[in-house]
């Protein structure tokens, strides 16, 4: 294992460091081979473990719940088909008990971003030196494999949502009601010159709580699967510490993968649910 040969903080920033491809100090580009070169390459590099597993897992939801419908039978349904059904009507219930507008694109948004967020959450549940051990033989230096452990993936699916919340809030709206919003409340007068003067106060806190909206959205995410990350590989150190730190460190890693199924399911839901709720505040008109 990658700890045999690593110090512990080594060992650590190993595992955190992604497969990052750029341009290097001398104008060619590449793949970095450390993690200072990583950070040299600046806003233009590419975390490529991020964009193949966070691929590769929305492809297999696409392929699995495809495949499924495809066979769907009005009969006596098997295995498959009641999974996904179970998963359908879930999503359907949190979309009518949150969404009280009329939009077709809700539902089928909020079942993409609850499995994929879910799916990428589960690759958390992978030893963490398994694959980077199997990908190693390869000559691939580093490979983080929690796509929601990178806040370009949380970042990118949140902007994603926040600019369809702008979207069809203007589009409901219009752009006046939407600046209106922006700019006539919480402070209100009947008054026309205090309403005026109210304006930057109430644009101010309105912005803030706007843009605040898909900040929080991305960093709940990422700073909880991130320290689940974290635990996890500071229990993979356990296991170089000796035999009875080994059977402890197995005993604590069950533990903590048991408990981790409901923060990866939790987190998923949580940014389900939040989408379904910005989207509906876009749809009522204040």
């Amino acid at each position: 294992m990658a700890a045999d040969t690593l110090t512990s903080s080594e060992f650590i920033r190993h595992h955190l460091t992604n497969l990052t491809f750029g341009r290097h100090a001398d104008g060619h580009w590449a793949m970095a081979h450390s993690a200072e070169e990583a950070k040299e390459m600046g806003f233009w590099a590419v975390h490529v473990d991020t964009l193949f597993w966070s691929i590769l897992l929305g492809a297999l939801f696409l392929f699995y719940f495809t495949g499924v419908a495809k066979k769907v039978t009005s009969g006596v349904p098997g295995k498959m088909q009641n999974f996904v059904e179970w998963i359908v009507e879930f999503i359907d219930e949190s979309v009518r008990g949150s969404f009280r507008g009329e939009n077709p694109l809700v539902a089928p948004l909020a079942l993409t971003i609850f499995v994929w967020v879910f799916l990428m959450n589960a690759m958390d549940l992978i030893p963490v030196d398994l694959i980077p051990w199997v990908l190693g033989f390869m000559g691939i230096h580093f490979q983080k494999v929690v796509p929601s452990t990178d806040p370009n993936t949380t970042f990118a699916m949140a902007i994603g949502v926040f600019l369809l919340t702008l979207f069809y809030s203007i589009k409901i709206k219009g752009f006046g009601g939407f600046a209106a919003e922006l700019t006539m409340q919480p402070f209100e007068s009947k008054n026309p010159i205090i309403k005026i003067l109210m304006l930057p106060a109430n644009f101010f806190l309105e912005f803030v709580s706007l843009v605040a909206k898909p900040i929080s959205l991305s960093l709940r995410l990422f700073g909880n699967m991130y320290a689940g990350e974290m635990i996890f590989i500071l229990i993979a150190l356990m296991y170089t510490a000796g035999p009875v730190m080994t059977v402890f460190g197995w005993s604590l890693h069950l533990v903590w993968a048991i408990f981790h199924i409901l923060i990866i399911t939790l987190q998923a839901f949580i940014f389900m649910t939040l989408t379904i709720v910005y989207l509906d505040m876009a749809h009522h008109k204040h």
